[in-house]
């Protein structure tokens, strides 16, 4: 046999026509003088970049989930501040009422607690989240127990809101 065709290939009769399409469809896959899998330069090209192309994109979709991290932590971040404000005007409330019920050193505990919840609110409102990531990793480091016990009792105070959360949805739905 003069020509390259398999015993396949002259089984189903050819015309110029459908050789020239069958090279159509074949250019950039894998060519082989010896039959192996070797990727021909086009071929190499569009895996190429098609790993760019995803590469690409999940740089995009990271970023994308970076920058959506970051508004909710921001969003959080506004909510703490609000919360802590109230907290501290609660406290300084009290006061008064601790003041009349237990005695003035009393009230002066609960003052000292919301000017404290105040400083604290202050800090939350004034720096960017990075730095509160920051001050937080350096609390952890620096007293390990302590961030655990603060960590429980900020999960049992969440836990106690969202599930008054849900009695007073019940409620308002019976």
């Amino acid at each position: 046999m003069g020509d390259n065709r398999s015993d396949f290939d002259h089984a189903i009769p050819m015309t110029d026509s459908t050789a020239s399409q069958q090279e159509a469809d074949l250019s950039g896959t894998a060519t082989s003088s010896t039959g192996g899998n070797d990727v021909d330069a086009a071929g190499g090209s569009k895996v190429e970049e098609a790993k760019q192309a995803l590469r690409d994109n999940a740089g995009k979709v990271g970023q994308q989930a970076t920058e959506k991290a970051r508004s909710f932590a921001e969003q959080g971040k506004d909510r703490a501040g609000g919360a802590l404000d109230q907290l501290s005007q609660l406290l300084h409330d009290a006061a008064g009422q601790v003041d009349g019920k237990l005695g003035a050193q009393y009230g002066q505990y609960a003052r000292q607690a919301a000017t404290s919840v105040q400083g604290l609110s202050d800090q939350v409102r004034n720096k960017d989240v990075d730095e509160l990531l920051d001050d937080a990793r350096t609390f952890v480091r620096k007293s390990p127990a302590v961030a655990i016990g603060a960590a429980a009792a900020l999960g049992f105070v969440m836990a106690r809101l969202i599930q008054a959360g849900v009695d007073d949805q019940r409620g308002g739905q019976a």
